[in-house]
């Protein structure tokens, strides 16, 4: 059975000892994410929040904050959903085995959308913007936002739910210069479904309609974040994955209404109709920044009897949003290869902020006559990585040759990098792309969704061993003296602040040299960075620390490099200038005074005693 409602989800995961209620009011200015995050890290109980100061409204958090309790909301449906997933991608597979696939046609058919011919309960009330739990997560945010919608357009040229988008993009309730309750912005990063739908609303001079579901079954909001194969509809996936279609209508304005939402908001967007919006802390750890975005006018505030408000925490990984990943991951995990020839796996790496980072093995069978220790056909896998939906936001890619280590674990960080660096040659095995598109909310690059990508790629056995300690007396000269190995062959180098592009390149070249007849055989990659204790001090650290704070263009140096044919490389070690620079954007930092109060919740008689 699926659920119907969030509501019944919630009754379903309390009955399993899945969610607590606090029923204390709390603010929803900083203390409800705060306690959502302490919860989270110890791996804790969904929240249910009964009392939210300024708002009639309770809410729901940490749904999906492990693995084990996604599984157990899916459990009557999470085998049949890998199926289907498997057959959409890869279409021969139900030819090959009839009898495995046998149900996947009347599972997809009793998934399709189901139109009701007349209204819901959440028809019945509405309010306004500003009674909805106004939920602040970072002390710099801008405003309120919500964190959890599901964000419905309709394609201008080919109406209907078939040819919609849903899709999970943040939403800023008040705060900048919108106007209070008539007002929200709406942010949305390159390559999403809904500026598809707005480039074409805005060709036929149309407003762009917008419905904003909040709650309703759990499989919903998962489904607005899936990385569905071509084809397969988002609201399918939910009416498949939840174990019940996904039921809709049109109200008196045109406006799609999800019947089993907890809240839907109702707006148009006009053509180059913008405010600012932001800041707000984002999952690569940072402050996304102010920048225009679209406007979105409020029509209707619909809410059923009873509702609930679903919201999550975005900060630095691992988050929430890291336990949807290995949900979307099991699910979803054989799609991807299936659509690139010749790659077997591809990993967002989490830790790094999901997009900055990739992970991915493929095969390489370019010359299998001749023996060769050098990429080829892993190069054409990569180009093609870059140009696949979400991964072309990817800054770094690493790619390994399967053939010499079937058994290589992208998951395994200190593993996966070993691999790469044992094998590689930087003097030919460093790819560039400069001057393209990354993720808007990096700001490593040298403008809004401005910056540069590199592919590491490795074929062939193994050109070096990497120290797993430094050798006695291994000294560097200064400026970057400090030095501290984080993973074989990958030295973290205390380094002075950050002065301006010129500077630090012309000290970094000086120093390059200096050290050039100095024994680092035994180094790959040295990571300039602010704190070399923090960045070697665990493997998150020193990944978050590398690539997030880099661009590839600007901030990859060599030991000995060179420009040949217009492709640059180094003959000894590489470096990364991780530092902060005077154009990032500020790291999360959390409110001491806010941190402290949730404390108080978990001392000896506080509703979360025990858990945190």
């Amino acid at each position: 059975m699926g659920y119907t409602s969030l509501a019944e989800c919630v009754s379903d995961l309390e009955r399993h000892k899945h969610l607590i209620r606090i029923r204390q009011e709390v603010d929803p200015y900083l203390e409800m994410a705060a306690i959502h995050m302490r919860v989270y890290d110890a791996q804790g109980p969904a929240l249910l929040f009964e009392n939210i100061k300024g708002s009639p409204f309770p809410a729901v958090s940490n749904l999906f904050g492990t693995l084990e309790r996604s599984r157990f909301m899916f459990r009557d449906t999470l085998d049949k959903i890998k199926v289907l997933v498997d057959v959409k991608s890869d279409p021969m597979r139900a030819l090959k085995k009839p009898l495995r696939y046998a149900h996947v046609a009347s599972t997809a058919l009793s998934a399709l959308p189901w139109k009701k011919k007349s209204g819901a309960p959440i028809l019945h009330n509405t309010t306004r913007i500003s009674h909805l739990p106004q939920i602040v997560n970072w002390p710099m945010d801008g405003g309120p936002f919500v964190t959890m919608p599901q964000v419905y357009t309709e394609d201008a040229t080919k109406p209907g739910v078939m040819h919609a988008n849903l899709g999970m993009y943040r939403i800023q309730l008040a705060g900048n210069d919108y106007m209070t309750d008539t007002e929200v912005g709406l942010h949305y990063q390159l390559h999403r479904g809904i500026g598809v739908h707005q480039t074409k609303a805005n060709a036929l001079g149309r407003p762009l309609k917008v419905s904003i579901f909040v709650g309703g079954p759990p499989s919903h909001a998962l489904s607005a974040v899936m990385p569905l194969p071509e084809g397969l509809s988002e609201l399918t996936f939910a009416g498949a994955l939840g174990n019940r279609r996904f039921r809709y209508f049109y109200d008196d304005e045109g406006f799609c209404i999800s019947a089993d939402a907890d809240f839907v908001i109702t707006g148009t967007v006009y053509p180059q109709e913008n405010k600012p919006e932001g800041p707000f802390g984002d999952h690569l750890g940072y402050y996304s920044l102010i920048h225009p975005f679209p406007l979105m006018h409020v029509h209707k505030v619909y809410h059923r009897p009873n509702p609930i408000w679903s919201f999550t925490v975005v900060g630095r990984p691992p988050q929430e949003d890291t336990s949807f990943g290995a949900l979307i991951h099991e699910i979803t995990g054989s799609a991807i290869p299936q659509e690139i020839n010749g790659l077997h796996a591809v990993h967002a790496v989490d830790a790094a902020g999901v997009h900055p980072l990739l992970f991915a093995v493929g095969s390489e069978r370019y010359t299998p006559y001749l023996k060769t220790d050098r990429p080829q056909e892993i190069l054409t896998i990569a180009n093609q990585i870059l140009g696949k939906n979400q991964l072309s936001l990817a800054k770094y890619l690493f790619i390994a040759a399967h053939e010499d280590d079937p058994q290589l674990n992208i998951h395994d960080i200190p593993g996966f990098l070993k691999h790469i660096f044992e094998r590689m040659d930087f003097s030919r095995d460093l790819h560039f792309h400069t001057r393209t598109t990354i993720d808007t909310l990096d700001y490593s690059g040298d403008g809004l969704n401005a910056g540069s990508k590199v592919v590491f790629a490795a074929a062939g056995g193994a050109k070096r061993t990497l120290w797993s300690e430094l050798p006695g007396g291994f000294e560097l000269p200064r400026p970057f003296a400090a030095g501290k190995l984080a993973l074989p062959g990958i030295l973290a180098v205390e380094a002075p602040s950050y002065a301006d592009d010129a500077t630090e390149t012309e000290r970094i070249e000086t120093w390059c040299w200096e050290i050039e007849n100095q024994d680092l055989s035994g180094i790959a990659l040295m990571v300039l960075c602010d704190d070399a204790a923090f960045t070697a001090a665990g493997v998150n650290n020193l990944v978050w620390i590398a690539f997030t704070r880099s661009n590839p263009s600007h901030d990859i140096h060599g030991v000995g490099s060179f420009i040949q044919h217009k492709h640059w490389g180094c003959r000894g070690p590489l470096i990364i200038d991780a530092r902060k620079k005077p154009h990032h954007a500020p790291e999360l930092i959390k409110d001491p005074d806010v941190e402290k109060r949730v404390d108080a919740l978990g001392a000896a008689g506080g509703p979360l005693h025990g858990i945190i």
